[in-house]
């Protein structure tokens, strides 16, 4: 059999009817019980071809639905797709009799939610998986205020954990010969450190100690999922401000660096969130490296800490606290306090430590470190190796952090040990340096004097 000719046939089904949506899209937007109707037939359609066609006209429809009226077929997918209790039921029960793999594989396909057959039937149009991400994305936003939604979110998580498998993805370098659709990409998805123009992307991806790589997919094109960029340095960087200027910390020749410096880690797809890149992002990138400059001893981040100053806000109201504590805290509310020596000198004996108690011991409601970078990097395998004072004084950097960052190390015969102590125990691996902070955290909250 020719599959070129089906493949072309497919194809341009599928064309034909992309032609015919946006035809149909001159009207009033479509509400969701068309839509519903259209993804019933879907999954009632036998024929490939048909299929195909009826998965492209259902995306199309749900493209031209408002954002109300979108939470209304989120809605419909939770209770008309969801799977069947007497099924289920029936199927437990001939499973209770005879314990074989043919009644277990029954069970499973009971009580496996119609939604997920759903989402794999739209996935067969051209671009499906493209509008299954954002239809996700469009998901996220509602869960905050429509908890219900969570089962459908769990529904697109688990099919998006096996279509974006890491055997699927593509690590490719990125520097200034990448395509220039490519780079656009990389200046609107940079969320940790804003990429400002043209000339800024130059200096971070030109330069001889620079290195940036992307995850890619061959179902969503050109669009990357996940970049890292990297600045090659002698020793552990603690400051951002100079990489991002294009300071070279003095290497001129890449050969003499010792380390490789993760500063920026950019999730570009929302509708992906949750689905991790970037343990396996890391890995990939540090076996590059390695390959590349194989005298580099340490692989490290120089990473934000979101979240900390409102945490230390919320600290001043705490009255366990001692009050000189409170005191010198309130002193973070001069938006210029970091150009005081003085005064900065003080606030680093009080913050820093109460940083390490932050990062080591302030937990979620899962029991897991509060901050999620540290969760990132923790659960990566990573040791939480230094708190660098005043290592961001952007504005951004003092907002969210009080000036701090941290560097995440990776030791690479460390890494297994780490990921499974913090799996197994939510042990945060740490340096003695980290932990010195830590103790100290524990006398000043007590009213003690750290020495």
């Amino acid at each position: 059999m020719n599959m070129t000719f089906l493949q072309e046939m497919f194809q341009s089904i599928t064309q034909r009817d992309a032609l015919l949506r946006r035809r149909q899209g001159d009207g009033t937007p479509p509400d969701h019980r068309r839509l519903v109707e259209a993804c019933h037939r879907l999954l009632e359609s036998d024929g490939e071809a048909s299929s195909i066609a009826l998965a492209s006209r259902a995306l199309g429809m749900y493209q031209r639905l408002v954002p109300e009226e979108r939470q209304r077929f989120f809605a419909r997918l939770a209770s008309d797709f969801a799977a069947e209790p007497a099924q289920i039921d029936a199927a437990y029960a001939r499973y209770a009799e005879q314990r074989d793999n043919a009644t277990l594989e029954a069970l499973f396909e009971a009580c496996e939610p119609r939604r997920q057959e759903l989402i794999r039937r739209l996935n067969l149009t051209s671009g499906g998986t493209v509008e299954l991400v954002r239809m996700r994305a469009d998901l996220l936003g509602l869960l905050r205020e429509h908890p219900e939604l969570s089962a459908i979110d769990a529904d697109f998580a688990h099919l998006f954990g096996s279509w974006f498998n890491r055997g699927f993805l593509m690590l490719k370098r990125i520097d200034w010969n990448t395509p220039a659709s490519i780079l656009e990409k990389i200046i609107r998805y940079e969320a940790v450190h804003e990429i400002r123009d043209w000339d800024d992307l130059r200096r971070r991806l030109d330069a001889r100690d620079r290195r940036c790589f992307a995850f890619f997919h061959p179902a969503i094109g050109d669009d990357p999922l996940i970049f890292v960029e990297v600045a090659l340095h002698k020793g552990l960087p603690a400051r951002i401000q100079p990489i991002l200027a294009g300071e070279d910390a003095g290497i001129d020749d890449p050969e003499i660096a010792d380390t490789a410096a993760f500063f920026g880690i950019s999730n570009c797809q929302t509708g992906l969130r949750g689905i991790s890149f970037g343990n396996f992002l890391i890995k990939q990138v540090v076996q590059e490296l390695k390959q590349e400059l194989p005298q580099l001893k340490h692989f490290v981040t120089l990473s934000p800490v979101p979240g900390f100053a409102q945490w230390l806000a919320e600290r001043r109201d705490d009255e366990t606290l001692p009050e000189a504590v409170r005191e010198s805290l309130a002193e973070l509310d001069d938006p210029d306090w970091h150009s005081d020596s003085e005064r900065a000198e003080h606030l680093k004996a009080v913050v820093k430590p109460l940083a390490a108690r932050y990062l080591v011991d302030e937990k979620n409601a899962r029991g897991l470190p509060l901050n999620p970078v540290a969760r990132f990097h923790l659960g990566n395998g990573a040791e939480l190796h230094r708190i660098n004072w005043l290592g961001d004084v952007s504005t951004k950097g003092l907002r969210q952090a009080a000036g701090l960052m941290v560097n995440y190390l990776y030791v690479l015969d460390d890494i297994e040990r780490n990921h499974e102590n913090y799996t197994a125990n939510a042990t945060v691996a740490r340096s003695s340096e980290v932990k010195d902070l830590a103790r100290k955290a524990r006398k000043l909250t007590k009213g003690e004097t750290s020495k």
